[in-house]
């Protein structure tokens, strides 16, 4: 027993030189450049199952729409997912594909089950050991998907996923990227309680050994719980789907913009732009004295919306120029779906009078 365990101290220690290494390459690359999306469970493996629903289905149609907003507003950034159809992937493979692309982020997505059927709400994981039993028991039904694979007592170093003692040797594991991990998890839990609107369980910390194979960042999302009808007809519409993987988005997004903010990114693109102009244009489309709920109302016509608040109320734009003769190209494209819809500047973030911002850009 000793030697096992000294064996596993070991492999620890391996990785956690082996992380540093690729955590030094990632950051001094600058840029953030990759994400791994990861739809848990799979061919063989359903994952939970509600009344009529399969987890493995659900994570799939959300993990594609989460890959498909990344990839039509964030360009720049390559997405990797770990499968993209109904197939089987073991857990060590699913770290391998997002080891070998030296990402910079890997994002996990899951459906919760649990006895009670009253239970609701959304909750992201970040690597570390259980401090609840509540922790425990969701770790080790994700992990037990190791049972389907072949020779996985050697795979995984003897490690049983139904044995509490087990989960003692991921303390060691936690401290590598536990502050992204946690940062990313908490955006993801904003955005779902903000914007989406449903209950949240919070951050929290397990042993998920995708998470622990995993040289990166990393989270695991449970959506919701399939033991609750209400919550299963949710994940399961496509409204549903759509809201969850636009939460994980904007979650996304935010942690993106921090990562290049730590490692100051671009200052001299920044510092140019500013030199050009501070005065942005845009065409305001909307106002609303409640805050509309991302995939509704508005959300419905245009791909792209930018909210800001203005006294009391909150007001929608689309499009974004430097110049008020480009915008203003922009404006009878837009009146064919908002017919009152017309021209707003803002300076430094701030909203200013047209006169002001057509002064300032000496047009």
């Amino acid at each position: 027993m000793k030697r096992h365990y000294i064996f596993i101290i070991v492999s620890v220690l391996i990785f956690c030189i082996n992380s540093l290494d690729h955590s030094l390459n990632a950051q001094s690359a600058g840029k953030f450049k990759k994400v791994v999306i990861d739809a848990g469970h799979g061919g063989k493996d359903p994952g939970a199952h509600g009344n009529y629903a399969k987890e493995k289905d659900i994570v799939l149609a959300v993990a594609l729409k989460l890959g498909n907003y990344i990839e039509k507003y964030m360009p720049e950034v390559e997405v990797i997912y770990t499968r993209k159809k109904d197939v089987f992937v073991p857990l060590s493979e699913r770290a391998q594909i997002a080891n070998k692309a030296d990402a910079n982020l890997f994002i996990s997505i899951h459906a919760n089950y649990i006895s009670n059927p009253k239970i609701t709400g959304t909750e992201t994981f970040a690597l570390g050991l259980h401090r609840t039993q509540d922790n425990l028991e969701v770790a080790k039904k994700e992990n037990s998907v190791i049972v389907l694979e072949e020779d996985y007592s050697t795979t995984y170093e003897d490690f049983d996923p139904n044995s509490s003692e087990s989960y003692i040797i991921f303390e060691l594991y936690q401290n590598i990227y536990l502050n992204q991990s946690l940062e990313m998890a908490d955006l993801v839990q904003h955005q779902f309680t903000e914007r989406v609107g449903r209950r949240n369980r919070g951050v929290k910390q397990a042993g998920f050994l995708v998470l622990r194979e995993t040289a990166m960042p990393g989270v695991l999302v449970e959506l919701g719980f399939l033991s609750n009808s209400n919550e299963e007809k949710y994940l399961t519409s496509n409204e549903g789907q759509a809201l969850l993987a636009s939460g994980i988005f904007r979650a996304f997004r935010d942690y993106k913009d921090s990562f290049e903010a730590k490692n100051n990114l671009d200052i001299k693109e920044v510092v140019a732009q500013k030199a050009t102009s501070d005065v942005l244009y845009r065409i305001q489309v909307a106002s609303s004295k409640k805050q509309i709920k991302v995939g509704t109302s508005i959300y419905k016509k245009f791909d792209k919306l930018f909210e800001y608040k203005d006294g009391k109320l909150y007001k929608y734009a689309v499009g974004e120029s430097t110049t008020f003769n480009e915008i203003s190209k922009q404006v009878s494209e837009v009146q064919g779906i908002v017919k009152d819809c017309f021209v707003i500047a803002f300076k430094d973030g701030k909203r200013i009078t047209l006169q002001e911002a057509r002064q300032l850009t000496n047009e």
